[in-house]
């Protein structure tokens, strides 16, 4: 009973007990043992090493990694502090950047032409060349034997110094590999007694693959007909690959030295045909060059034959008369070719714009033209001019009617001519319809499309059997905007000194203290590249009494003071003596006694000058080339701006602070180099009437004499403070009514004003 008791429990027992003890047991033979040597300062007979707890240093914990210095007791470890030690960045490489991303991506131009020329043809035909080509193309480079002090303007033009035509020619393609071979991918080379239409050069290259060794022109005979193959006439020009050329270039010497020839083009096609064995063709690929040899004395306009409209280079040419001749009959056919091909288009848009959602309704009138502007609110609706042929009611001054005249009568004279060509080539021959008078004319500029013109017409229109009458007809018109062009402007840089004039008289004084004040904060304490210059002037009573009451002392003290609280600062100041305040003569004496590339900026007293104004004074004035008139904003009356409330130290550029003064042209930037050469030009009438220096402002002095860009522009950062000007009734009289009318404009708005009256009347009444 007792046993099988004890059998039962063990049966139950005995998987957990053969468990453990196999779990022992193969915990012990995973444990290995080390026997290391023992430490110099361990115990004689140690042979392995205790911890702090007490545990076997030499055993090593299963699945652990040993370590080289694990008999090392944790006891003696001693942490030390490693320095940090900054490492210096080795120079970086420098990387090569091309100037342009052509450059780098290996693009090239597509056409270069050079013209051959010569000391007696340059002045004539090489000039005729140039105006018929050189607008087209993007180089064009005039070659010649001669060197001649006198080359035409507008000319890029190469003097090899020697008349030979065969060391021309060589030194001509020598020219090309020491400076153009990695630049463009055909070279087109012609005389300049052959015409070439530019733009069909250009769309023939454009269809040809640049990886191409091709000769190209009008294949001719060697002399003799020794030698086989052909090479190209150079009186109709040929065409090179760049390909061919750096073919070509290893053996250029070779030609020079080994080749005899009197003709360059002969010369040339020798070299080409010897050692790269390309014959010249006149057709590639389906493309055909083609060439017309002109009859002596022959008239372009009376050339009806299809191989002369299609020629690509006409020869021989001459004189320049007969070149601009051809050049004129080949505009007109490549415009006609231009019209035809607006026709078409106009006619595809409207067939398609049937098929549209929207119907013939899609298609905006004219056909190709922007839509009109749409305004997103009542402040930005377009105005419209009403006019008559001799009358606008939209003036510049304000008022509600003026005369049309000037560009503004040529333009209506021009709508009503356009519109009446217009209707008779939709109406002839049924009717010819002539102008009677104009009813009603309205236009409006949209910036998105161009000159919008309603006119109402009174016509006469007269049937095939002569019976007439009068109708009346409406017709829209629209000048579109043309292409927008990029006007190249000479190189400005903002580091230019500025030389600041500030005339100051009797009734000035009172402002120069706030002036100072401004721009020292501004120029002085910024160290900006500008000086100020003072200019007084004096009537000849207070000239004389300048030793014992000089009217300006108070004036000059406080630029000592400036001058010693700024030691780097000096301000000079000129003392004039006049009856009649005149800026050209003020500017006189002042241009005598400066540089020639001096730039001035002529300003008034109540002016705030910043730096963010003085750059774009240096921007915008260029030497030889342009004016600036800025248009500075003109604070309101503060008395009047600010009635019954305090005046605030700071104003914004806001419309109940004051205006942008369209009518002063008082402040102005210019080089003293295009004063005196505007000047020079006015003797002839000053010596006439004496009086034109002192009735003239330098503005109309600019506009009048210079021949400069006269560039006037709104200038937000130019400010001036409320100040009542004497208009000078000396002056003329559109000056003395702008500086009447700009004293009126600059008392307030005109919201302000009436406030101010009806307080007035209110008042009053009470």
């Amino acid at each position: 009973m007792r046993f099988s008791l004890l059998i039962s429990v063990l049966r139950s027992l005995g998987p957990v007990v053969i468990g453990i003890s196999l779990g022992f047991t193969l915990s012990l033979l995973s444990v290995s043992w080390s026997e290391d040597a023992c430490s110099p300062d361990s115990k004689e007979g140690e042979a392995v090493s205790l911890g702090k707890d007490g545990l076997l240093k030499g055993a090593r914990k299963p699945n652990s990694i040993s370590a080289v210095n694990d008999v090392t007791s944790e006891e003696d470890f001693q942490p030390r502090i490693v320095p940090y030690k900054q490492i210096q960045p080795s120079a970086p490489k420098k990387v090569f950047r091309a100037k342009y991303i052509s450059t780098e991506l290996g693009m090239r131009e597509r056409l270069f032409v050079g013209v051959m020329t010569s000391k007696n043809t340059i002045n004539t035909l090489g000039v005729a060349v140039n105006r018929t080509i050189s607008h087209h193309l993007d180089a064009v480079i005039f070659f010649t034997g001669s060197r001649s002090r006198k080359i035409p303007h507008g000319m890029f033009v190469v003097s090899h110094g020697d008349e030979r035509l065969i060391w021309n020619m060589f030194q001509t393609i020598k020219y090309i590999f020491d400076h153009y071979i990695n630049e463009y991918d055909w070279f087109y080379f012609v005389q300049d007694d052959a015409y070439t239409e530019a733009d069909r050069i250009k769309a023939l290259v454009e269809h040809l693959s640049m990886d191409r060794e091709l000769y190209m022109g009008r294949p001719e005979e060697f002399i003799g007909g020794a030698m086989e193959g052909r090479y190209c006439y150079g009186g109709f020009g040929y065409l090179l690959s760049r390909s061919l050329l750096l073919r070509l270039q290893p053996f250029l010497e070779n030609c020079r030295n080994d080749i005899l020839s009197a003709r360059p083009d002969e010369w040339l096609g020798r070299c080409i045909i010897d050692y790269t064995s390309i014959n010249c063709v006149g057709e590639y690929e389906g493309l055909h060059y083609h060439h017309y040899e002109l009859a002596k004395n022959s008239d372009p306009s009376k050339e009806q034959s299809e191989e002369f409209k299609k020629a690509l280079t006409v020869h021989p040419v001459s004189d320049p008369e007969q070149m601009y001749r051809l050049h004129r009959f080949f505009t007109e056919i490549e415009l006609q070719k231009t019209y035809d091909e607006i026709a078409k288009l106009q006619a595809e848009i409207k067939n398609v714009s049937v098929v549209a959602f929207e119907g013939n309704r899609s298609a905006q009138w004219p056909v190709g033209i922007n839509p009109p502007f749409e305004p997103k609110s009542r402040f930005e609706v377009l105005k419209w001019e009403y006019f008559t042929e001799e009358e606008i009611y939209s003036c510049i001054d304000g008022s509600p009617k003026c005369e049309l005249r000037g560009i503004d009568r040529m333009d209506v004279a021009d709508v009503i001519d356009t519109a009446i060509g217009e209707l008779n080539k939709k109406y002839m021959p049924i009717i010819h319809l002539k102008k009677q008078q104009l009813i009603n004319g309205y236009r409006r500029f949209d910036p998105i499309r161009g000159m919008e013109y309603t006119l109402d017409l009174q016509l006469e229109a007269v049937n095939q059997k002569g019976h007439s009458r009068s109708i009346t007809k409406r017709v829209h018109l629209v000048r579109p905007l043309s292409q927008i062009e990029i006007i190249p402007m000479p190189y400005v840089t903002e580091a230019t000194r500025v030389h600041i004039i500030i005339p100051l008289t009797l009734q000035d004084r009172s402002y120069v203290d706030h002036f100072l004040e401004v721009f020292a904060s501004n120029a002085f304490e910024t160290s900006e590249n500008a000086i100020l210059t003072f200019l007084f002037i004096y009537d000849p009573v207070e000239a004389q009494q300048v030793s014992q009451n000089d009217i300006f002392a108070s004036v000059k003290s406080q630029i000592t003071v400036y001058e010693r609280k700024y030691p780097a600062v000096k301000i000079p100041w000129i003392s004039v003596k006049t009856e009649t305040p005149s800026q050209i003569k003020f500017m006189d004496i002042i241009s005598k006694k400066h540089p020639v590339d001096t730039l001035f900026f002529l300003a008034e007293v109540n002016t705030n000058i910043n730096s963010e104004f003085l750059n774009r004074c240096r921007m915008n004035a260029i030497n030889n080339w342009q004016v600036f008139f800025p248009i500075h904003f003109q604070e309101y009356n503060p008395d009047v701006a600010y009635h019954n409330q305090p005046h605030p130290d700071t104003l914004d550029l806001v419309k109940d602070a004051g205006l942008f003064d369209r009518r002063s042209f008082d402040e102005t930037c210019f080089y003293n180099s295009d004063y005196m050469t505007t000047r020079s030009r006015m003797v002839a009438d000053v010596q006439e009437n004496e009086e034109i220096l002192e009735n003239m402002d330098i503005y109309e002095m600019f506009v009048k004499y210079s021949g400069l860009h006269v560039f006037r522009a709104i200038e937000p950062a130019l400010r001036q403070q409320y100040l009542y000007e004497v208009c000078n009734p000396r002056l003329s009289e559109d000056i003395y009514h702008r500086c009447v009318q700009s004293n009126l404009e600059s008392i307030g708005s005109r919201s302000q004003l009436a406030m101010l009256l009806f307080e007035q009347e209110h008042g009053n009444s009470t």
